[in-house]
């Protein structure tokens, strides 16, 4: 006798929201999670651009998924975080502080 798995499917993008939750046979994967859950069809997300964790930790399309896995479908990153970092700092840069003098013993 086979055991089903109960997993979440979760897939957020601005003014996008959706969380389904999906019973699996026991050794399914993400992918199959995915598909079960039909969020990307819903969404219209480009399955190609998607990537995949669960519970927040990055996953492959064959990992397979665990009774009360969260699947989280992400997206790509709009913007690198140091280019965007770099470029602020450089708009903004931080005033000089005066020389520090030491003080002798």
């Amino acid at each position: 006798m086979t055991r089903a798995v109960t997993v979440t499917v979760a897939y957020a993008a601005p003014g996008v929201e959706a969380i389904v939750t999906v019973a699996l046979p026991a050794g399914a994967t993400v992918a199959d999670a995915v598909a079960a859950s039909g969020v990307l069809q819903r969404c219209g997300a480009v399955p190609a651009a998607i990537g995949y964790a669960i519970h927040g930790q990055r996953a492959a399309a064959h990992t397979p998924v665990a009774d009360g896995d969260r699947v989280e479908l992400t997206r790509p990153l709009v913007a690198d975080a140091k280019a965007a970092r770099r470029a602020r700092a450089r708009e903004r840069p931080l005033p000089h502080a005066p020389p520090r003098t030491r003080r002798r013993p």
